[in-house]
């Protein structure tokens, strides 16, 4: 039973690092407000996730992040921001989320975590402009608003059915490193097209 627990904690760590990559603030407040529920138990030291103060605080940023990303240039400079933040995010997440259960060293949890999320998070930022291109930015706010619904539903997933959650985490790296892959080619057939040749005098 401690070794399905264990295990059950490390994949539900993934699914909420995945989450942090999709949207950084949203796992983070979801999780605090289950801890200060009772619903789950993150253990110590990751009780301060649940305190009145940062609650109120990651609710701020999250409000300010949901606005901002469905705005076409504006988003550009949030997931900037998030290269950043999505792993630090990420690697809270998995760290609070094992340290009860799993007990995997802090430092160890942190990296994958950070891995997981950023990976996420490089993905959806580099496939942002194909998004942009293609549609006149009309498409970004639609694109965005899946994203906070995914890591919604990522989320809930990880601290329901954490196996269910590893597996679309992995999906989803494939997925958004395939439409990555996708977003470089598209840019670069673009600069190609646009470049002047020299003119013969």
């Amino acid at each position: 039973m401690e070794i399905t627990s264990a295990v059950g904690a490390v994949l539900g760590a993934f699914g909420l690092s995945g989450a942090a990559g999709l949207n950084a603030w949203l796992p983070l407040f979801v999780v605090g407000v289950a801890d200060r529920m009772g619903w789950i138990d993150l253990g110590q030291p990751y009780h301060w996730l649940s305190s009145t103060l940062v609650l109120a605080g990651i609710a701020v940023l999250l409000v300010v992040d949901l606005v901002c990303d469905k705005i076409p240039a504006v988003d550009s400079a949030i997931h900037a921001l998030g290269t950043v933040i999505a792993p630090t995010s990420g690697g809270i997440l998995f760290a609070a989320d094992t340290s009860l259960n799993a007990h995997v060293p802090t430092a160890v949890a942190a990296v994958l975590g950070a891995v997981v999320a950023g990976g996420v998070h490089v993905g959806r930022s580099t496939s942002r402009p194909l998004v942009t291109g293609t549609t006149a930015g009309v498409g970004n706010p639609v694109v965005s608003i899946l994203e906070d619904v995914s890591s919604m539903a990522l989320t809930v997933l990880a601290l329901v059915v954490p196996i269910a959650a590893f597996v679309v985490v992995v999906a989803l790296l494939i997925g958004l490193g395939w439409l990555g892959f996708r977003a470089v080619r598209w840019a670069r057939s673009r600069r190609n097209g646009r470049r002047v040749e020299p003119s013969v005098e």
